[in-house]
């Protein structure tokens, strides 16, 4: 019980949410701050700009960049690299084309991670 309520944590950071839908396509880098949730396509790299940032690569989501945050659940696609220098958490559903640096991690049967860990 006490993991998912950690688990329950991570989508909660200080600052605003920003979210990227399904339909659409970001060409270029994105930094941030707060939880960025993406539904869409990002072409480029994804960095958190504070020590709270929140990534959520939903299902169905892309990522085709390198990705730099403290805190990651990823539950769709990513061609590059992911950098989580707190916890990352991957769900069934997600695939990594790339190496996978991490803190603490979390892996959901049925995901992939393509390169290394």
């Amino acid at each position: 019980m006490r993991n998912r309520r950690e688990s329950m944590a991570i989508g909660a950071s200080s600052g605003s949410t920003t979210l990227i839908s399904s339909e659409t396509t970001i060409t270029g880098d994105i930094t941030f701050t707060g939880q960025l949730d993406i539904e869409g396509t990002v072409i480029g790299s994804v960095q958190g700009a504070s020590g709270d940032a929140v990534l959520r690569v939903v299902s169905g989501g892309r990522v085709a960049g390198e990705i730099k945050v403290p805190h990651a659940t990823v539950n769709g696609k990513v061609e590059g690299d992911v950098h989580s220098s707190e916890r990352l958490v991957l769900s069934e559903q997600a695939v990594i084309d790339g190496d996978v640096y991490y803190n603490l991690i979390e892996m959901a049967v049925g995901c992939k991670v393509n390169g290394g860990l």
